[in-house]
């Protein structure tokens, strides 16, 4: 797979408002029948959001997508309908004509969906609106003006000429109430809000995905909430918990399923960044720490996240780091305070 040097520039130019499809990339799924579409490891709402609605799309066009993630979507968005059509690594085929790829900020993202050497010779569409994302396509539309990909989505079925269906607008709703929080991040603009409501006009219900999303958790995780809150320590701005593999276990809660904690505490007055440490066990017994951020405006929690391998948005950004639970926090505490002193004294200058 050879990156496009001439569409890398589209790709940089992601801070612009309203980036439109490159011209490639439209190229690319007009030509192309059997579409591999993936999406990040762990996925959250925008990701299982527009992977369905770019299926809806395709499928809507008399293509043939396939849509596979890594991990199984979790319950929070199994209501959702298609969920249940989206396939594992296992049943992954050998050929396609294009493979898409949506809200992931690079490759390793995808996890084993994507086999390089497999899959390498295949064209590779990106369509993603995070900072950190490395332009790692053959094509690449990357908008870091959307607050979400489906937002993105909404502008590309406009481009393809696909109406907006009830089901497509449905699962395009859900990222963008997801990812923005029910429009409470800093960046839900006017557009977020005028694609939000073109979606509601054409059937979606903003109260049963809030009330399916936003508003619905298990009792276990509310119990492993608990076990958080009773551990949170605070210092110099930062608040953050420490959720050991047992306990996650105990309530039957998936490590990247505790976000919701790290949303929680950076709601408390006294802090500007929160951050979640969620233990767990690779099969080869590797001890891995899933790491959640949240900031108030003016921290960017994403370079943080970004120095230690992942990605993300300025107010929030994740990563997974090897190490043990006391050790890896240690360190990432450590550089969240190194980031909010930078950026107060910068203030302060």
């Amino acid at each position: 797979m050879t990156l496009n040097a001439s569409l890398l520039k589209q790709g940089a130019a992601c801070g612009q408002e309203g980036v439109p499809p490159p011209p490639l990339l439209l190229s690319l799924l007009d030509s192309s029948h059997h579409i591999l579409c993936v999406s990040h490891v762990s996925p959250d709402g925008d990701a299982v959001g527009s992977l369905l609605a770019l299926g809806s799309i395709l499928r809507a066009q008399g293509k043939r997508p396939t849509l596979a993630l890594q991990d199984e979507v979790t319950s929070e968005f199994q209501f959702m309908p298609g969920a249940e059509k989206i396939i594992g690594p296992a049943e992954v085929a050998h050929s396609y004509d294009l493979i898409v790829c949506l809200d992931t900020s690079s490759i390793d993202r995808i996890g084993t969906v994507y086999i390089p050497e497999i899959h390498n010779q295949i064209p590779l569409v990106v369509i993603d609106h995070h900072v950190t994302n490395t332009l790692f396509g053959t094509d690449n539309w990357v908008d870091t003006g959307c607050a979400a990909t489906c937002q993105m989505l909404v502008r590309l079925a406009d481009a393809l000429g696909v109406p907006l269906s009830e089901e497509i607008a449905f699962s395009l709703l859900t990222g963008l109430v997801t990812d923005t929080l029910c429009f409470r991040t800093a960046n839900t603009d006017t557009n977020v809000l005028q694609a939000a409501l073109r979606l509601v006009n054409a059937g979606a219900s903003l109260e049963f995905v809030v009330r399916n999303t936003l508003d619905s958790r298990s009792l276990g995780l509310v119990r492993l909430w608990g076990v958080g809150l009773a551990n949170v320590q605070m210092e110099e701005g930062i608040i953050w918990a420490t959720l050991n593999a047992e306990s996650r276990q105990r309530s039957g809660v998936e490590p990247h399923q505790s976000d919701g904690l790290a949303n929680f505490l950076v709601t408390v007055r006294e802090a500007d960044i929160s951050a979640t440490f969620a233990q767990r066990f690779a099969n080869n017994g590797q001890e891995l720490i899933e790491c959640s951020f949240r900031a108030k405006p003016g921290f960017n929690v994403s370079q943080v996240a970004y120095s230690f391998g992942g990605g993300g948005h300025p107010p929030a950004a994740g990563c997974t780091v090897s190490g043990s639970l006391q050790e890896v926090s240690a360190r990432v505490v450590a550089a969240l305070r190194e980031l909010r002193r930078q950026s107060v004294d910068g203030d302060s200058g």
